[in-house]
């Protein structure tokens, strides 16, 4: 009796140990290289930045604004 629990334990361990490799390797995605190479985002990103550099300019405006009618209230 204890040889054949033995035996079952030891059976398990040794095909736990042989399938997880097989498990955890997986099917590889599915390649999306001829979907994302032909999409350009060039114009994209500059539109942004553009966007992102005009509310900077608005913002150091009201900023610079804010400083001057500071300095002005003071006197």
């Amino acid at each position: 009796m204890k040889f054949s629990s033995l035996t079952n334990k030891a059976a398990l361990i040794v095909s736990t140990a042989l399938a997880a490799p097989m498990v955890m390797a997986g099917p590889t995605g599915p390649d999306l290289t001829p979907l994302t190479s032909a999409i350009d985002f060039s114009t994209v990103i500059t539109a942004v930045l553009a966007i992102a550099g005009l509310l900077a300019t608005v913002y150091l405006a009201i900023k610079g604004a804010k400083i001057v009618l500071g300095m002005l209230k003071s006197t």
